[in-house]
Protein backbone atom coordinates (compact mmCIF):
# COMPACT_ATOMS: atom_id res chain seq x y z
CA UNK A 1 0.00 0.00 0.00
CA UNK A 2 0.95 3.21 -1.21
CA UNK A 3 2.39 5.61 2.14
CA UNK A 4 2.90 9.31 2.95
CA UNK A 5 4.48 10.92 6.03
CA UNK A 6 1.53 12.50 7.60
CA UNK A 7 0.92 14.14 11.50
CA UNK A 8 -2.18 12.15 12.44
CA UNK A 9 -3.97 11.25 16.11
CA UNK A 10 -3.08 8.10 17.05
CA UNK A 11 -5.39 8.44 20.70
CA UNK A 12 -6.87 11.09 22.51
CA UNK A 13 -5.26 12.72 25.96
CA UNK A 14 -7.21 15.49 27.22
CA UNK A 15 -4.99 16.24 30.22
CA UNK A 16 -2.10 16.24 27.50
CA UNK A 17 -3.25 16.37 23.68
CA UNK A 18 0.09 16.67 21.91
CA UNK A 19 0.99 13.40 24.03
CA UNK A 20 -1.60 12.00 21.36
CA UNK A 21 0.33 13.46 18.12
CA UNK A 22 1.80 11.03 16.01
CA UNK A 23 4.02 12.01 13.00
CA UNK A 24 4.95 9.41 10.42
CA UNK A 25 3.32 7.13 7.45
CA UNK A 26 -0.21 6.64 6.60
CA UNK A 27 -2.01 5.41 3.45
CA UNK A 28 -2.26 7.47 0.27
CA UNK A 29 -5.63 9.42 0.21
CA UNK A 30 -8.52 7.58 -1.16
CA UNK A 31 -11.54 8.92 -3.22
CA UNK A 32 -14.60 8.39 -1.44
CA UNK A 33 -16.32 9.73 -4.46
CA UNK A 34 -15.94 10.21 -8.49
CA UNK A 35 -15.70 13.71 -8.08
CA UNK A 36 -12.26 13.86 -5.53
CA UNK A 37 -9.44 14.67 -6.45
CA UNK A 38 -5.71 14.30 -4.69
CA UNK A 39 -3.61 17.83 -3.98
CA UNK A 40 -0.27 18.13 -3.49
CA UNK A 41 -0.25 20.04 -0.48
CA UNK A 42 2.49 22.86 -0.07
CA UNK A 43 1.47 24.41 3.00
CA UNK A 44 -1.02 24.06 5.92
CA UNK A 45 -1.82 26.04 9.18
CA UNK A 46 -2.74 24.91 12.58
CA UNK A 47 -6.14 25.73 14.00
CA UNK A 48 -7.24 25.30 17.73
CA UNK A 49 -9.25 22.29 16.27
CA UNK A 50 -6.51 20.33 16.03
CA UNK A 51 -5.54 20.52 20.19
CA UNK A 52 -9.68 19.16 20.05
CA UNK A 53 -9.51 16.67 17.98
CA UNK A 54 -6.32 15.28 19.78
CA UNK A 55 -8.34 15.54 23.14
CA UNK A 56 -10.50 13.18 21.62
CA UNK A 57 -13.96 15.76 20.69
CA UNK A 58 -15.35 15.29 17.56
CA UNK A 59 -13.91 11.72 16.93
CA UNK A 60 -14.16 8.24 18.37
CA UNK A 61 -11.44 5.42 18.99
CA UNK A 62 -13.20 3.81 15.56
CA UNK A 63 -11.51 6.69 13.28
CA UNK A 64 -8.58 6.62 14.72
CA UNK A 65 -5.79 7.20 13.26
CA UNK A 66 -7.27 10.38 12.17
CA UNK A 67 -4.92 12.92 9.76
CA UNK A 68 -5.36 16.49 11.54
CA UNK A 69 -5.57 19.55 9.64
CA UNK A 70 -8.34 21.84 8.30
CA UNK A 71 -6.91 24.37 6.42
CA UNK A 72 -3.89 23.80 3.01
CA UNK A 73 -2.63 25.52 -0.14
CA UNK A 74 -1.46 22.54 -3.03
CA UNK A 75 -0.94 21.66 -6.20
CA UNK A 76 -3.85 19.74 -8.24
CA UNK A 77 -3.25 17.40 -11.00
CA UNK A 78 -3.13 19.78 -13.47
CA UNK A 79 0.23 21.60 -11.83
CA UNK A 80 -2.58 24.39 -10.74
CA UNK A 81 -2.13 25.95 -7.49
CA UNK A 82 -5.38 25.11 -5.27
CA UNK A 83 -6.74 26.88 -2.00
CA UNK A 84 -8.45 24.00 -0.28
CA UNK A 85 -12.06 24.80 1.08
CA UNK A 86 -12.26 22.51 4.32
CA UNK A 87 -16.02 21.69 4.67
CA UNK A 88 -17.42 18.56 3.00
CA UNK A 89 -20.75 17.58 2.68
CA UNK A 90 -20.90 14.86 4.79
CA UNK A 91 -24.65 12.86 5.09
CA UNK A 92 -24.24 10.58 8.44
CA UNK A 93 -23.07 13.93 10.64
CA UNK A 94 -26.17 15.88 12.64
CA UNK A 95 -24.65 19.29 11.18
CA UNK A 96 -25.00 17.64 7.49
CA UNK A 97 -21.51 18.65 6.41
CA UNK A 98 -17.89 18.36 8.33
CA UNK A 99 -14.94 19.80 8.52
CA UNK A 100 -11.21 17.86 6.78
CA UNK A 101 -9.65 15.97 9.78
CA UNK A 102 -13.28 14.96 11.15
CA UNK A 103 -14.71 12.24 9.00
CA UNK A 104 -12.29 12.69 5.98
CA UNK A 105 -8.31 12.99 6.45
CA UNK A 106 -6.91 15.91 7.37
CA UNK A 107 -4.33 18.25 5.50
CA UNK A 108 -1.21 17.80 7.67
CA UNK A 109 0.27 14.98 5.53
CA UNK A 110 1.89 15.35 1.79
CA UNK A 111 -1.47 14.84 -0.07
CA UNK A 112 -5.15 15.29 0.67
CA UNK A 113 -8.35 14.13 -1.02
CA UNK A 114 -11.26 16.30 -1.82
CA UNK A 115 -13.83 16.99 -4.11
CA UNK A 116 -12.89 18.87 -6.80
CA UNK A 117 -15.76 22.11 -5.69
CA UNK A 118 -13.45 22.40 -2.84
CA UNK A 119 -10.81 24.31 -4.71
CA UNK A 120 -9.86 27.54 -5.39
CA UNK A 121 -7.59 28.79 -7.45
CA UNK A 122 -5.22 30.92 -5.48
CA UNK A 123 -4.87 34.80 -6.17
CA UNK A 124 -1.48 35.80 -8.52
CA UNK A 125 0.97 37.23 -6.35
CA UNK A 126 -0.36 35.24 -2.84
CA UNK A 127 2.02 33.45 -1.05
CA UNK A 128 1.18 29.52 -0.24
CA UNK A 129 2.09 30.05 3.15
CA UNK A 130 -0.20 32.78 3.67
CA UNK A 131 -3.41 31.82 1.69
CA UNK A 132 -3.02 28.51 4.00
CA UNK A 133 -4.27 30.63 6.78
CA UNK A 134 -7.39 31.72 4.89
CA UNK A 135 -9.66 28.89 4.78
CA UNK A 136 -10.82 28.16 8.58
CA UNK A 137 -9.68 30.89 11.15
CA UNK A 138 -9.23 34.10 8.18
CA UNK A 139 -12.81 32.49 6.58
CA UNK A 140 -14.65 32.69 10.06
CA UNK A 141 -13.77 36.21 10.62
CA UNK A 142 -14.67 37.32 7.25
CA UNK A 143 -18.03 35.97 7.47
CA UNK A 144 -17.96 37.04 11.39
CA UNK A 145 -17.82 40.61 10.22
CA UNK A 146 -19.33 40.63 6.43
CA UNK A 147 -22.59 38.33 6.26
CA UNK A 148 -23.08 38.19 10.56
CA UNK A 149 -21.92 41.53 11.20
CA UNK A 150 -23.21 43.87 8.17
CA UNK A 151 -19.86 45.67 9.09
CA UNK A 152 -20.37 48.03 5.80
CA UNK A 153 -23.16 49.37 7.79
CA UNK A 154 -20.90 50.22 10.94
CA UNK A 155 -18.10 52.37 12.00
CA UNK A 156 -16.91 50.90 15.08
CA UNK A 157 -15.59 47.23 15.29
CA UNK A 158 -14.78 45.27 19.19
CA UNK A 159 -13.01 42.48 19.02
CA UNK A 160 -12.31 40.13 22.24
CA UNK A 161 -9.33 38.42 22.87
CA UNK A 162 -7.20 39.43 19.80
CA UNK A 163 -4.05 37.40 19.26
CA UNK A 164 -5.85 34.04 18.77
CA UNK A 165 -6.26 32.89 15.06
CA UNK A 166 -9.90 34.18 14.42
CA UNK A 167 -9.49 37.01 16.48
CA UNK A 168 -6.43 38.50 14.91
CA UNK A 169 -8.27 37.89 11.58
CA UNK A 170 -11.18 40.13 12.70
CA UNK A 171 -8.88 42.56 13.90
CA UNK A 172 -6.88 42.93 10.48
CA UNK A 173 -9.63 42.40 7.97
CA UNK A 174 -11.80 45.52 9.94
CA UNK A 175 -9.11 47.93 9.76
CA UNK A 176 -8.57 47.02 6.11
CA UNK A 177 -11.97 48.06 5.91
CA UNK A 178 -11.60 51.32 7.14
CA UNK A 179 -13.40 50.83 10.73
CA UNK A 180 -12.45 52.08 14.11
CA UNK A 181 -10.96 49.40 16.02
CA UNK A 182 -11.12 47.87 19.69
CA UNK A 183 -8.90 44.90 20.51
CA UNK A 184 -8.68 43.74 23.98
CA UNK A 185 -6.32 40.82 25.20
CA UNK A 186 -5.31 39.89 28.82
CA UNK A 187 -1.39 39.69 27.83
CA UNK A 188 0.32 43.32 27.13
CA UNK A 189 2.93 41.67 24.76
CA UNK A 190 0.09 41.07 22.62
CA UNK A 191 -1.26 44.56 23.08
CA UNK A 192 1.68 46.01 21.90
CA UNK A 193 1.24 44.03 18.66
CA UNK A 194 -2.45 44.88 18.57
CA UNK A 195 -1.21 48.32 18.87
CA UNK A 196 1.09 48.14 15.91
CA UNK A 197 -1.32 46.50 13.59
CA UNK A 198 -3.04 49.52 13.96
CA UNK A 199 -5.83 48.85 16.59
CA UNK A 200 -6.52 50.39 20.12
CA UNK A 201 -5.51 47.94 22.14
CA UNK A 202 -7.06 47.43 25.93
CA UNK A 203 -6.86 45.24 28.93
CA UNK A 204 -9.50 42.88 29.13
CA UNK A 205 -12.82 43.85 30.39
CA UNK A 206 -11.90 47.46 29.85
CA UNK A 207 -14.39 50.69 29.21
CA UNK A 208 -14.38 51.68 26.08
CA UNK A 209 -14.29 55.34 24.93
CA UNK A 210 -17.73 54.43 22.63
CA UNK A 211 -19.72 51.97 22.47
CA UNK A 212 -19.89 49.82 19.17
CA UNK A 213 -21.56 49.21 16.46
CA UNK A 214 -20.03 44.98 15.91
CA UNK A 215 -18.78 43.06 18.69
CA UNK A 216 -16.68 39.58 17.37
CA UNK A 217 -17.24 37.08 20.26
CA UNK A 218 -14.39 33.97 20.67
CA UNK A 219 -13.87 34.15 24.04
CA UNK A 220 -17.08 33.45 25.90
CA UNK A 221 -18.21 33.23 29.46
CA UNK A 222 -14.90 35.41 30.49
CA UNK A 223 -15.97 38.61 28.48
CA UNK A 224 -19.53 38.34 27.04
CA UNK A 225 -20.80 40.68 30.05
CA UNK A 226 -18.20 43.25 28.46
CA UNK A 227 -19.38 42.63 25.12
CA UNK A 228 -23.24 43.58 25.52
CA UNK A 229 -21.74 46.81 27.93
CA UNK A 230 -19.84 47.77 24.79
CA UNK A 231 -22.12 47.31 22.64
CA UNK A 232 -23.95 50.37 21.06
CA UNK A 233 -27.92 50.32 20.57
CA UNK A 234 -29.09 48.02 17.65
CA UNK A 235 -25.58 46.37 17.40
CA UNK A 236 -24.40 42.94 16.53
CA UNK A 237 -22.50 40.48 18.96
CA UNK A 238 -21.13 37.64 16.80
CA UNK A 239 -20.41 34.87 18.11
CA UNK A 240 -17.68 31.86 16.89
CA UNK A 241 -16.01 30.28 19.75
CA UNK A 242 -16.11 29.76 23.53
CA UNK A 243 -12.49 29.54 24.67
CA UNK A 244 -13.14 30.89 28.08
CA UNK A 245 -16.70 29.43 29.43
CA UNK A 246 -19.90 28.21 26.99
CA UNK A 247 -22.37 29.47 29.53
CA UNK A 248 -22.37 33.45 29.96
CA UNK A 249 -24.55 35.49 32.71
CA UNK A 250 -26.59 37.28 29.69
CA UNK A 251 -28.38 40.29 31.21
CA UNK A 252 -31.82 40.10 28.84
CA UNK A 253 -32.74 43.71 29.65
CA UNK A 254 -30.01 45.43 28.25
CA UNK A 255 -30.50 42.63 25.20
CA UNK A 256 -34.20 43.62 24.25
CA UNK A 257 -33.64 48.02 25.50
CA UNK A 258 -30.75 48.43 23.35
CA UNK A 259 -32.10 46.01 20.60
CA UNK A 260 -28.78 43.62 20.49
CA UNK A 261 -28.38 41.29 17.80
CA UNK A 262 -26.81 38.02 19.22
CA UNK A 263 -25.50 35.81 16.36
CA UNK A 264 -23.60 32.73 16.18
CA UNK A 265 -21.39 31.67 12.99
CA UNK A 266 -19.06 28.89 12.42
CA UNK A 267 -16.87 29.17 8.78
CA UNK A 268 -18.09 30.07 5.62
CA UNK A 269 -19.26 29.17 2.02
CA UNK A 270 -17.17 28.87 -0.88
CA UNK A 271 -18.69 32.06 -2.05
CA UNK A 272 -17.07 33.52 0.86
CA UNK A 273 -13.98 31.93 0.71
CA UNK A 274 -13.61 33.62 -2.85
CA UNK A 275 -14.18 36.67 -1.53
CA UNK A 276 -11.60 36.84 1.68
CA UNK A 277 -8.98 35.65 -1.30
CA UNK A 278 -10.29 38.81 -3.58
CA UNK A 279 -9.87 41.15 -0.86
CA UNK A 280 -6.81 40.07 0.48
CA UNK A 281 -4.67 39.72 -3.05
CA UNK A 282 -6.72 43.79 -4.21
CA UNK A 283 -6.20 45.21 -0.89
CA UNK A 284 -2.67 43.60 0.02
CA UNK A 285 -3.84 42.27 3.06
CA UNK A 286 -1.40 39.65 4.50
CA UNK A 287 -2.45 37.46 7.06
CA UNK A 288 -0.57 37.96 10.39
CA UNK A 289 1.22 34.70 11.21
CA UNK A 290 3.46 34.10 14.01
CA UNK A 291 5.69 31.69 12.96
CA UNK A 292 6.45 29.24 9.19
CA UNK A 293 8.50 25.90 10.12
CA UNK A 294 8.78 23.18 7.69
CA UNK A 295 7.03 19.70 8.33
CA UNK A 296 9.49 18.33 10.08
CA UNK A 297 9.51 20.61 13.08
CA UNK A 298 4.98 20.18 13.17
CA UNK A 299 5.77 19.00 16.28
CA UNK A 300 7.61 22.05 17.34
CA UNK A 301 4.27 24.11 16.08
CA UNK A 302 1.92 22.08 17.92
CA UNK A 303 3.81 22.83 21.20
CA UNK A 304 3.70 26.56 19.90
CA UNK A 305 -0.18 26.43 19.74
CA UNK A 306 -0.67 24.69 22.77
CA UNK A 307 1.45 27.18 24.52
CA UNK A 308 -1.53 30.07 23.70
CA UNK A 309 1.61 32.47 23.07
CA UNK A 310 1.31 32.34 19.23
CA UNK A 311 -0.02 35.93 17.91
CA UNK A 312 -1.77 35.13 14.88
CA UNK A 313 -1.32 32.08 12.65
CA UNK A 314 0.93 29.36 13.34
CA UNK A 315 1.79 27.68 9.53
CA UNK A 316 3.28 24.79 8.16
CA UNK A 317 5.42 24.83 4.71
CA UNK A 318 5.68 21.05 3.62
CA UNK A 319 8.00 22.44 0.79
CA UNK A 320 11.32 23.26 3.41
Amino acid sequence: MPIMRAAFASRFDDADPLAALTVGEQPEPTHPEDDWVTVQVRATSLNHHDLWSLRGVGLTEAQLPMILGCDAVGVDAGGNEMVVYPVVVTPGDPRGVSILSEHFAGTLAERVAVPRSNLIPLPDGMAATDAACLPTAWLTAWRMLTTKGRVADADSVLVQGAGGGVATAAVALALAMGKRVYATSRDAAKRERITALGAIALESGARLPERVDVVIETVGAATFDHSLKSAAPMARIVVSGATAGHQPSVNLRRVFAMQLEILGTSMGTPGELYELLAFCAENEVRPVIDTVVPFSRVEDAFARLHSGDAFGKIVIDHTA
